[in-house]
């Protein structure tokens, strides 16, 4: 008999929330097919069994959340075979990585209970703490709520995530008088916000949003928050470039291959973290990694929020072929359909949102990569060409640079090269 455990399916993934089970306890499952629709903070992605056997039975619910590693099935040679964890319930995925006092307590119950550490709250007459999971004390510290206010919902009275998203929206356990941490100023009490999403006032309503979306703005925060970004911004002369498009596509026209605008910068990014790898770098754990394969990933507008699928080796990709994933993966990720080699392993991204008009903006860097370059629309301007006025059309890029991985000079000398590349656009495909 096999556990099936929570994959990691991205680089940033921390938890994944059961969307679908696709396979049924009792289902006979052969090696490749889809176990189960799994939403991460990037897209809703399927996992595959990785041997042949019955589905025997599933740990978690669909609509859990589940950590990285924690058991969600099991699947056996026998579709009559009973794990032995199944003599026991299943504990709510977001409480699976309750700390091992709890559990003590909870085996030893004639035991004094272990006094509650700093940060944590106890009992409001002084007694035992309430059962809590460490994800619910975090989001109560976070929306400045009262744990010990708030009734739990959980087995034998354990306060979980909804408990607390709920107290949040109605304000019933908001904290009297919060007292500032001596290490730093207090932060403004997210409780507020939460209560502030409806009102009369200005006719609001909370909109329903998905793991992906939650997942996205807590990651964009980290990345503000734990990464130093700078930033470098050089407008191109795109002239040659549009020329260049216009020949490339005219020459594909019997294939249907159709090469855009971003498919071009896509290349010449690849060439140009080829020619200065110190670029295609990462910070992880104080320690600079460098890649040696050369993983472009495009962002992608979905409903949910912004996908990046990754074009791996585009260094060594044709220019139909950068064309072609691309649209795939669009595709995909507009279906919810992409996987997990799919997402991962990038080590640079572009950002274009020219397409909507944007002259120019600052993309946020996708972490573990150490930078990423926005690009905005092409523009005619008037600009001095050997010493006369004329009309050019040319596009702004702005290059978001981790500096703990890349020093500001070699930034510059990237985005220097990339845009003699750009320019120049016979070295795309040389």
């Amino acid at each position: 008999m096999s556990e099936i455990h929570m994959p990691r399916l991205s680089d940033t993934m921390e938890e994944g929330v059961i969307s679908t089970w696709v396979k049924k306890v009792g289902d006979k499952v052969a090696s490749g097919d889809v176990l189960v629709e799994i939403e991460t903070d990037k897209a809703v992605m399927e996992f595959e069994a990785y041997e042949d056997g019955y589905l025997v039975k599933q740990n978690v619910s669909e609509g859990d959340t589940v950590p990285i590693g924690e058991v969600i099935g099991f699947i056996a040679d026998s579709p009559d075979a009973v794990p032995e964890e199944s003599s026991a319930p299943a504990a709510p995925a977001e409480e699976a990585k309750e700390e091992e006092p709890e559990a003590e307590a909870e085996e030893k119950p004639a035991e004094a209970a272990p006094a509650p550490s700093a940060g944590e709250p106890s009992g409001e007459s002084g007694g035992e703490r309430p059962r809590t999971s460490p994800l619910a004390r975090r989001l109560a510290k976070e929306y400045g709520l009262d744990i010990t206010k708030i009734k739990g919902s959980g087995p034998k009275g354990r306060i979980v995530r909804a408990d607390i998203e709920a107290a949040a929206k109605d304000g019933s356990a908001a904290q009297d008088a919060p007292a500032p941490e001596k290490s730093a100023p207090a932060a403004p009490a997210p409780a507020a916000q939460a209560v502030s999403t409806q009102d009369d006032v200005r006719g609001s309503e909370e909109v329903k949003t998905s793991n992906v979306r939650k997942v996205i703005a807590r990651r964009l925060t980290e990345s503000k928050q734990t990464v130093p970004h700078f930033y470098l911004r050089r407008a191109i002369d795109a002239e040659g470039l549009k020329a260049f498009r216009a020949q490339i596509n005219e020459q594909l026209s019997s294939t249907g291959v159709k090469i855009s605008f971003n498919d071009l910068i896509v290349k010449a990014c690849a060439t140009a973290l080829k020619l200065h790898p110190e670029v295609n770098t990462s910070w992880i754990n104080d320690t600079l990694v460098q890649h040696h394969r050369i993983n472009v990933g495009v962002a992608v507008a979905v409903d949910a929020g912004l996908v990046v699928p990754v074009l791996h080796d585009t260094d060594k990709a044709t220019l139909s072929e950068i064309s072609t994933r691309t649209r795939e993966l669009a595709g995909k990720a507009r279906d919810n359909k992409l996987k997990p080699q799919e997402m991962g392993g990038g080590t640079f991204s572009v950002s274009n949102l020219g397409m909507f008009g944007m002259d120019s903006f600052s993309a946020v860097i996708n972490p573990p990569e150490a930078a990423i370059l926005a690009v905005g629309a092409m523009r005619p301007e008037a600009v001095v060409v050997d010493g006369e006025v004329a009309v050019r059309n040319r596009i702004a890029l702005e290059l978001s640079v981790d500096h703990r991985a890349v020093d500001g000079a070699v930034g510059a000398a990237f985005l220097k090269e990339l845009a003699e590349i750009l320019e120049e656009p016979m070295r795309i495909i040389l």
